[in-house]
Formats: structure tokens, sequence, C-alpha cells
């Protein structure tokens, strides 16, 4: 799907780990897409009024504050299997059905937090995953914070479920759904790496950001289930791809741009 120059842009910002994003760098990009240079200054506009990005010096741009914690998620997922532990058979859940839903953009980043550190709803404002993230309820409950989790949401740890809700527990993630993504995604992929010398620059540049945006996308949000209920092994092959596929992209991206910019990662919004 050709990419909007919202979701280019703040791509750019994202793989670009904290350096600034050059105005004329942002134009040269969105132009692969037929994105004009005028609907990119007007978004730019935009995304900084609604604190995504910010200004730093003339012509450049960062995160900006309402951003800064979905950035910081999104920018680890070269190390996201470094923070899978053990799993011990016990449950966060996360209650949300004191919350209120009269504001769609708060609703929306709270469905997005949850969604981002793979909880699933058991029952209404009743979510669960595994356990099995290093840092326990207490990382975990300051990771959805910081990345738009209402405060007043409930987090903690259980176990004991009756049966019946166990039962439904245990069917919230399909693994072996999980593991055929895993494994046609790393095709894909390869597949798409052996043959990107033969393609023109800007033929390569864009398929990089939309195949690549979308490997990416799917490690950000994988639910980083325990090898009890999903193939780790399968999912470790896939992680790797998707690192050689970026360190490529990017090498793609810096070759068009003299050096100067990153291959974006696909905006997970």
């Amino acid at each position: 799907m050709k990419p909007n120059a919202r979701k280019l842009i703040l791509g750019l910002l994202l793989a670009t780990d904290g350096a600034p994003l050059n105005v004329r760098d942002a134009i040269n990009a969105c132009s692969l897409f037929d994105i004009t240079e005028n609907n990119v200054r007007v978004t730019l506009v935009r995304l900084s009024s609604d604190g995504l990005i910010r200004a730093s010096g003339r012509g450049a741009y960062v995160i900006g504050p309402s951003a800064e914690g979905l950035n910081a998620a999104v920018s680890q997922w070269r190390t996201a299997e470094q923070r899978v532990g053990a799993w011990e058979g016990r449950y966060v859940l996360v209650h949300t059905g004191n919350l209120s839903r009269s504001d769609r953009r708060t609703v929306q980043r709270r469905e997005q937090a949850l969604h981002l550190f793979g909880l699933r709803e058991l029952e209404r404002g009743l979510f669960v995953r595994p356990d099995n993230l290093l840092g326990g309820v207490a990382d975990l409950r300051a990771r959805l914070h910081g990345v738009g989790l209402d405060a007043d949401a409930v987090v903690l740890g259980a176990d004991h479920f009756d049966d019946e809700r166990q039962a439904r527990i245990s069917r919230l993630w399909d693994g072996a759904a999980l593991r055929e993504e895993y494994v046609a995604q790393r095709e894909l992929l390869t597949a798409w790496l052996a043959r990107s010398a033969d393609l023109e620059d800007d033929v390569a540049a864009r398929e990089s950001y939309l195949l690549g945006g979308a490997a990416i996308r799917q490690v950000v949000f994988d639910p980083w289930l325990p090898a009890e209920l999903v193939d780790t092994e399968a999912r470790a092959r896939f992680v790797a791809t998707v690192r050689d596929f970026d360190a490529a992209g990017k090498a793609i991206w810096r070759g068009l741009s003299g050096g100067r910019s990153f291959m974006p990662l696909a905006d997970p919004a």
C-alpha cells in the first residue's frame, strides 16, 4: 500500500534513532511515492501542531513529546527478543472497564498500547498476556503507561483462573498462525534480497520500504509469547532476517540521499 505523507515522515523519524530529519530529505523521500513538496510541508506543520514532531534547528525535525513513548518502544524492535524470559504460568492483567471512552484519541492510544504489548481481551475491559517479559508486571506497567495507557488503568499479575477462563485464555493467541506468518514473511524477505541487486535504485527504495516496513511492524506488534505457546525458533529466524533486510534497506536509502537519511519504518499508529 502506498504510504501517505504522515506515515512516511513519522517512519523516517522513527528510523533515525533520535537524529534530526532534514526537511529536504523528507521531501526527497516522499517524492519516491509521488507525494508533493507542498503536501510534505503541510504535513510537517500538522504533525508539529499535534506534538508528534518538533523543530530541531532550522529546517529539521525530531520526534515530539506526544510520540516519545511510542518512539522508545518502536526503536527497540531489534533487541525485543532479549526482553523475553521464562514463563511460569502467570499472566499480566489490565483492567480498563472503569476508563472513559468519550475521547477518541485517548481510546486509540489505549488500544494501541495494549496491542503493542500483546495483550488480548479476555472479557469486556479485561486484557491479558503471559507474564514472560523481563521486569515482570512493574516494568510492563511502566511501558504501557509510557506508550499511552491511561494512568488509572489497573495492571496486575494473576494466576489460578477457573477452568473455563483458562481455556479461553489459551485460545487468545494462535501459535500455529503466528508460525506460518514468521515462515511466510521470512521467505518473502529472503527472496527479495536475492533479487534486489537487479532493481533500479528508486524501485529498490520503494519496495524495501513497503516490505521492510510491514515486516518491522510485525516484529513491533509481535506478542512475544513463551515457547509453550509459539514456535520461538521460527520467530528468531524471522527476526534475524528482518534485521538483515533492514540493513540492506538502509544501505539503499543512504545511497539515494548521499548518506544523510535512513530507510523509514512503517508508522505503527
